[in-house]
């Protein structure tokens, strides 16, 4: 598993989204080093942890993060990363200080009991495509999730110049990513949820609804929702400080 470590100040852990690596941070990180150590990690299957030869499902991976950062780590998970940082929140809540669910849901895809999410049948035909045309599949779901924002083209710019940064994430590996936003429903877990937990949105965000986080944080009891009003599935690319501030303030009522 690659880990990075960057800054000084309270550990917090960085968790990215599908196809991606924790190389999307950049414009965060440096934001945060000031302010924390920052624990960059690359998921299963993903940049530089691709021959780590662990598979990509949320225990696995929670287990895999846990094994190379410190305990008691504010833990950061966007978009997929969020399932992790969530099913480790859950899991083993005393190794986490803080939950920060960053455009990300404890369930993706909408259901009878939850109307507010994707459609399954667009993971599933991204999961189809890619055999077919992988570029092309990974870039259609790029563009999806840089819409909404009111910086579309340079969030767009910036998601493809670091996709294949470290390389082409494997299909096999992209598939069981797709998977788990597909099949995951970790919402049972919200009501027990011990540590505080910052549900932060972009209010133009096309995969996950704004609305779904917002009712995410209602269920955690010491949930707490902030919207980024221009922001798009990715805000800390183009309003970075806006998610840094949030961030910097959820972090101060956290316990030490």
């Amino acid at each position: 598993m690659f880990h990075d470590v960057r800054g000084q100040g309270p550990d917090l852990v960085l968790l990215h989204g599908w196809a991606m690596h924790a190389g999307i941070f950049a414009p965060l990180v440096a934001r945060l080093e000031p302010h924390f150590t920052l624990h960059l990690v690359d998921l299963p299957g993903h940049g530089r942890s691709a021959g780590a030869g662990l598979p990509l499902r949320l225990a696995d991976a929670a287990d895999a993060v846990a094994a190379v950062v410190p305990a008691r780590a504010l833990w950061l998970g966007w978009s997929l990363g969020g399932l992790v940082a969530l099913q480790q929140a859950a899991a083993r809540p005393e190794a986490v200080r803080g939950l920060v669910m960053l455009a990300a849901s404890p369930r993706f895809v909408r259901g009878e009991d939850w109307a507010a999410g994707m459609d399954a049948a667009v993971f599933r035909n991204f999961a189809s495509e890619l055999g077919r045309d992988y570029r092309g599949t990974l870039d259609r779901f790029l563009m999806l999730e840089a819409q909404g924002s009111d910086h579309v083209r340079e969030e767009l710019k910036l998601l493809r110049s670091e996709v294949f940064a470290h390389g082409e994430p494997a299909a096999d590996v992209l598939c069981d990513g797709l998977g788990l936003l597909e099949d995951s429903d970790l919402r049972a877990a919200l009501p027990s949820l011990a540590m505080p937990s910052l549900w932060l949105a972009g209010r133009r965000d096309r995969l996950v609804s704004p609305a779904a986080m917002r009712a995410a944080s209602e269920a955690a009891p010491q949930g707490r929702f902030v919207q980024v009003e221009s922001g798009g599935h990715a805000p800390f690319l183009t309003h970075a400080g806006d998610v840094a501030d949030a961030l910097l303030a959820f972090a101060a009522d956290c316990p030490p």
